[in-house]
């Protein structure tokens, strides 16, 4: 059982850094830093964006509107720490 919640706890670190990075390259990307005509660039925000939009569309639903600023990475990203909080807080010592 401890081998699951490790792999459940590798993952959810992993898509940590997916929403970082996703949240990077829409700044680069809305700041024109990046060249959107570029086929690896287009690619790379595809899959950024194929990633990330099924857990941020439904946060973003609930989040007020701010204008121009999105929040609903950081919800997520507080929703992922509070699971993996609770993983090792409640669930990992129970595990023998």
């Amino acid at each position: 059982m401890r081998a699951i919640l490790d792999v459940i706890m590798l993952i959810l670190d992993l898509y940590i850094y997916v929403i970082i990075a996703s949240a990077i390259f829409s700044w680069l990307f809305a700041f024109n830093i990046v060249n959107s005509g570029n086929q690896i660039i287009g690619t790379i925000g595809q899959v950024l964006y194929n990633l990330t939009e099924p857990v941020l569309r439904p946060v973003r639903r609930f989040m007020p509107q701010l204008g121009g600023i999105d929040l609903s990475p950081i919800a997520v990203l507080l929703g992922i720490f509070l699971i993996q909080n609770i993983i090792v807080r409640y669930i990992y010592p129970n595990v023998f």
